[in-house]
């Protein structure tokens, strides 16, 4: 048996950033790896996650979630294999995965730890397809929005982890029509002919509120959203009486310094009678055998297809984040520490 690690690389916030993040908010550190304590695991680091909602925990307010501390390792998602065990539910070579990421080895309560089996599915898709994005995506819009067969559904950043399942659960569902909005027009063409949407648009090409209604000139039943600001405007303007709207993120509002002036037309929501509600995938946790057992079905089927976009290497984890916040990636943004 090999030595065990004694010192670990970890990302730390070393500064609240404003506006958007620079790399100078964030230093890579060496610190010492724990003793493993009785009930604990020691696991090396294969691939963590970054995510968008990460930008609103290093801002130092209330939240659903406590805020990144100075000067400590970041958290996240993350797999790896377990080096060493002193817990009978998890045995030396096991796979997990866990919330501290941002760090090449972990020390934790294995209760905090979900084995993961690399043989169903790659370790990468426990962080995407078949993780938090994915649950995400599976309750926001069968669960909060109200998903019915025949709505015609809007998902804006629908090129992303979230928002490329949204449309394709949609459509295995009975969607009558499913529109994405998206950052490219790569991405866009993504949208239609990978992921099967019956339509799309480059937000950045025109006004998003004309190109959702030439996209979707009968209106829409549900939006997904996980941009806010002119695409919840747009949204509000296009959703058909007794409308329902996932509220799940708003990425163009993250790195605002000033407060965003749209919707500026909530007063449609009392005469369509629509339903705009928050979404927290930590509420729907009771969904998570339901949601493996069929999403993991429709991806060995090949009905429900996913994109990773990979950045290699600790060092570059921080630029991987950025890259995510600027929509540089496709589908799910993953730092890998192998290879």
């Amino acid at each position: 048996m090999s030595a065990l690690p004694t010192t670990s690389r970890e990302w730390h916030l070393v500064a609240r950033p404003h506006g958007w993040p620079t790399p100078e908010d964030f230093a890579l550190r060496e610190a010492a790896v724990p003793e493993v304590g009785e009930g604990q695991i020691l696991v090396r680091t294969q691939h963590f996650s970054v995510d968008p909602y990460m930008r609103g925990r290093m801002n130092d307010v209330k939240s659903y979630v406590p805020p990144f501390q100075l000067d400590q390792p970041m958290e996240g998602g993350a797999v790896g294999e377990v080096l060493a065990s002193r817990d009978d539910s998890i045995a030396v070579g096991d796979h997990v995965l866990h919330g501290l990421g941002w760090r090449e080895y972990a020390v934790l309560d294995a209760k905090r730890a979900a084995k993961v089996d690399p043989s169903l599915a790659p370790l990468t898709a426990y962080l995407g397809v078949l993780g938090m994005p994915g649950l995400t995506a599976y309750a926001g819009l069968l669960e909060v929005a109200s998903f019915k067969e025949g709505d015609a559904v809007f998902v804006s950043g629908a090129a992303g982890a979230v928002g490329s399942e949204v449309g394709q659960i949609a459509k295995l569902k009975g969607a009558s029509r499913v529109i994405g909005s998206a950052g490219s027009d790569e991405k866009v063409k993504l949208l239609v002919e990978e992921y099967g949407f019956d339509a799309a648009f480059n937000y950045k090409n025109g006004d998003v509120g004309k190109q959702l209604k030439e996209a979707a000139p009968d209106g829409i039943d549900v939006y997904f959203d996980n941009v806010g600001g002119d695409h919840l405007e747009a949204a509000i303007s296009s959703l058909n009486v007794h409308g329902r709207a996932a509220i799940c993120g708003m990425i163009s509002m993250y790195n605002a310094t000033e407060p965003s002036p749209a919707p500026r037309n909530l007063a449609m929501v009392i005469g369509k009678r629509l339903r705009l509600q928050g979404l927290l995938v930590s509420d729907h946790a009771a969904l998570q055998p339901q949601f493996v057992e069929e999403v993991s079905a429709w991806i060995r089927s090949g009905e429900l297809k996913y994109s990773e976009t990979k950045v290699a290497g600790m060092e570059n984890g921080v630029q991987a984040f950025l890259g995510l916040l600027r929509g540089e990636n496709t589908g799910k943004m993953i730092v890998s520490l192998e290879g």
